[in-house]
């Protein structure tokens, strides 16, 4: 606060010499955009990776599987999670949530905890723009639909690879559908009202997750 009107403080505003604010795509300031789409045998729909903000460009770790947000953040505030693993939070997607949560508390306490350019996420939920390091969104097709993410155990080998939008588990489509066959899936955290209504009918979360 400077106690001057806005409009002194704009008439006092300077422009950096030199600065481009909108640029030629034959200059951009990276190649891409801020988010990609990775796709692969653990999100066959697709997902949602932030590529702004750090420069990861492939990733390979033992994933740690969480099945709702609040045990992730425990694990991290525990130190439980380490360099080089792969925070897996399922059920949290449209139907599972429901209504796609948003994991800016995980990944701000991984930030906090000082591991974020060594540990990666992935999730079937939503997370912040506000979202620093190798973070997954958006994991299609869910959990709570049978999505392959329902299929992931702690240990399995999870590879980022950005260059190749690729996003994988080191498990063979066999052993990825035996697994699935074998998973029992949660409680629904409603099972009346108008949350219950939204995750009965809600759309995949790679088909904007609307209602019919």
């Amino acid at each position: 606060m400077t106690g001057r009107t806005i409009g002194e403080e704009a008439a006092r505003a300077t422009e950096t010499p030199g600065q481009q604010v909108v640029r030629p795509l034959s200059n951009p300031i990276k190649p891409t955009g801020g988010m990609v789409i990775l796709k692969g045998n653990l999100a066959p729909e697709g997902c949602v990776v932030k590529v702004a903000g750090h420069s990861i460009m492939t990733f390979r770790g033992p994933a740690k599987v969480f099945e709702r947000e609040e045990d992730a953040f425990a694990a991290v505030k525990a130190r439980q999670i380490k360099a080089g693993d792969v925070v897996v939070i399922r059920y949290e997607g449209p139907v599972g949530g429901p209504g796609m949560r948003e994991m800016l508390g995980v990944t701000a306490a991984i930030v906090g905890e000082g591991l974020g350019d060594s540990v990666a996420l992935l999730t079937d939920g939503r997370f912040s723009g506000a979202t620093h390091g190798l973070m997954a969104g958006h994991v299609a097709p869910e959990a709570a639909r049978g999505g392959p993410i329902a299929a992931v155990k702690n240990g399995d080998m999870i590879v980022f690879d950005i260059a190749k939008r690729k996003l994988d588990v080191e498990l063979s489509a066999k052993e990825i559908k035996a697994r699935l066959k074998k998973v029992k899936q949660p409680v629904p955290r409603y099972k009346a009202g108008v949350m219950a209504k939204y995750a009965r009918h809600v759309s995949s979360a790679s088909e904007g997750a609307v209602t019919s």
